[in-house]
């Protein structure tokens, strides 16, 4: 009884905990006295106020969360915070859209990357800090936070926690209370953040840029304050503190707290997934550098290898950085890092994708019905790291891979619909589902999305919030079972 006041109940103690994480781009607009102070203390006050009073109206509704309310309160966080996040970019930025800000904050909060937005140097610099620092909470997740400190949310804090958490084994515990292992997850993110700072700083820039360059490299979302992105620095030490922490971000926070655990740096190896993704980003950088020198684009071969690899990982990671524009490369090799960063980063990492867990898992289950093809009567179950894999966990990856398949084809032709060209259609969708950030063609690197109707920026949008959440958490509020009582 009452499902919608007790979620909103909930709702109102996360907008509160977002109104209060706005004071970090405030500090960097007070020190810096940029004109960006008064929509930061507007945007703090309004989100302040509507938070608290939707949590004081509907207090006296709180309870034990059941498994539905978990999805709905997810979606609904989800939709609502990048509306406040869009406050202070709307009362900044002159000429903005609504459309455009909550893209723009949407973009942030799913760590995708996409931007409206030119003219990022002459930014106020805590408008940077705001979508930069976005990335960085949405990229392990705003409600895993809100689980690891509010004590409240403790109640259903479980079913809140796997709605969030990316991929397909969501039952595995790491502790037996989920507050706790959310406080653990979010102790390693803040540990490897940290280092990631200091490592850019140490590097060349400035300490503003590397708090920000940090929070879009270990949410792997790939804002930049620079127009240019890293080819601002044009810095091969720089690019490799990027993609050393890239790489890092790409396998699930979740194997290295297993790994602080124990005191052994052999999970991260037993660890198939973690394994996988090391492999396809190798063996895609061995074939990319070979494939760009052959065809003229770089002088010599370590030229090609440095702009590959950087490329190859902030792709393939689904963090979107360039250094230059890689959509001048064969498009062979511009396909093939989107097409890495649809699957290559692990689950419970802050990446995109569908996760290569699940591209482990359908080549097994492939495998294995070619196998009962030619011995009908085999019984040969699929095993994942020395474990059965539960024949619901597979079900429910070929139920994922449908809906994934589903939602590209429906979003390009949308964007079809709408007049928009072939390679950009297609490109968006996919950058924006897999919450990759940069497409092809109008979406393209050297470009940005500021170009797109304001219904096609909505359909990018909706992407985002589809691939972020994974789809099912989102699709399954669109069923009619769901809401039969």
């Amino acid at each position: 009884m009452n499902t919608p006041l007790a979620v909103i109940a909930l709702v109102g103690r996360m907008v509160v905990l977002f109104a209060l994480l706005m004071v970090v781009p405030l500090g960097f607009a007070l020190t810096e006295h940029d004109q960006a102070e008064r929509p930061f203390l507007i945007a703090i006050a309004v989100t302040f106020g509507a938070g608290l009073a939707l949590s004081l109206a509907t207090r006296r509704f709180r309870r034990e969360l059941l498994p539905r309310d978990g999805f709905i309160l997810v979606a609904l966080t989800w939709l609502v915070l990048p509306a406040f996040a869009a406050l202070p970019l709307l009362l900044a930025i002159p000429g903005l859209s609504v459309t455009d800000a909550y893209f723009e904050a949407m973009s942030g909060f799913t760590a995708t990357g996409a931007t409206v937005l030119t003219g990022l140097d002459q930014l106020p610099q805590s408008v940077n800090v705001w979508r930069c620092f976005l990335m960085w909470v949405g990229g392990l997740g705003i409600i895993v936070l809100a689980v690891a400190i509010l004590p409240l949310l403790g109640v259903g804090g479980a079913q809140l926690f796997k709605t969030e958490m990316a991929g397909p084994m969501k039952d595995a515990k790491l502790t037996p209370r989920i507050a706790e292992t959310a406080r653990g997850l979010w102790v390693i993110y803040f540990s490897f953040s940290l280092l990631c700072f200091f490592a850019y700083h140490l590097a060349g820039m400035s300490w503003a840029d590397a708090f920000m360059h940090m929070c879009t490299t270990m949410g792997l979302g790939g804002f930049s304050s620079h127009d240019a992105s890293f080819g601002y620095w044009n810095s091969p030490r720089i690019e490799a503190v990027a993609v050393f922490f890239m790489m890092l971000a790409g396998v699930s926070v979740a194997v290295y707290f297993l790994a602080w655990r124990q005191r052994s740096l052999r999970v991260l190896w037993r660890n198939v997934e973690a394994r996988a993704f090391v492999i396809v980003i190798v063996g895609a950088i061995v074939l990319i550098s070979a494939y760009v020198r052959y065809f003229g684009h770089y002088d010599t071969y370590l030229e090609a290898l440095r702009h590959t690899v950087f490329h190859v990982v902030s792709i393939g990671t689904t963090t979107g950085y360039a250094s230059q524009d890689y959509a001048q490369w064969p498009l062979f090799a511009s396909l093939l890092m989107i097409l890495l960063g649809c699957f290559a980063t692990c689950a419970g990492s802050t990446g995109g994708g569908i996760k290569m867990v699940r591209m482990l898992l359908l080549l097994k289950q492939s495998m294995y019905e070619l196998v009962r093809i030619v011995h009908p009567n085999v019984v040969k179950p699929v095993v994942m790291g020395g474990q059965v894999v539960s024949r619901r966990v597979l079900q429910n990856t070929v139920a994922y891979m449908m809906m994934y398949g589903a939602t590209l084809v429906s979003l390009t032709m949308l964007l079809l619909f709408s007049d928009l060209d072939v390679v950009t259609a297609f490109t968006a969708v996919i950058a924006c589902v897999n919450n990759i950030g940069p497409g092809l063609g109008e979406v393209g690197p050297a470009v940005n999305y500021g170009s797109l109707s304001d219904f096609q920026t909505w359909v990018c949008t909706f992407g985002m919030l589809l691939g972020r959440l994974e789809l099912l958490a989102v699709m399954v509020l669109f069923t009619p079972q769901f809401w039969r009582r």
